[in-house]
């Protein structure tokens, strides 16, 4: 393959809105926003990213049931929700709300 040829189909991957890259973080944001629309209390968390993981949202609704999804970066989360009007949090200051880890122990429980 040439290098022309190389360019070009990594251009095609990334740059076009139907690309799977595109596809894909279309979806998530599609996800997310269906999460905020169908519960109450929603608040983010935005995850940092590691060695093994892209930067991440946490959605945490009032009960504590939460969705976790991808994210570009952390002002791509900012960005999320402050066009749904729900409170950010960076999880590395506040860490993350009780009713979470209750609702995973009532998950457990069944």
């Amino acid at each position: 393959m040439t290098w022309e040829a190389l360019v070009g189909w990594l251009r095609r991957l990334f740059d076009n809105d139907r690309s799977p890259v595109r596809q894909t973080i279309n979806a998530d944001l599609a996800h997310l926003e269906n999460f905020v629309r169908t519960r109450y209390g929603v608040e983010a968390f935005i995850e940092p990213k590691t060695t093994v993981t892209e930067t991440t949202v946490i959605l945490i609704a009032h009960d504590g049931e939460w969705t976790r999804r991808r994210v570009s970066d952390p002002g791509a989360a900012w960005q999320f929700g402050k066009r749904l009007n729900i409170p950010v949090y960076d999880v590395k200051l506040t860490g993350y709300p009780q009713r979470m880890r209750d609702y995973n122990e009532r998950r457990r429980g069944r």
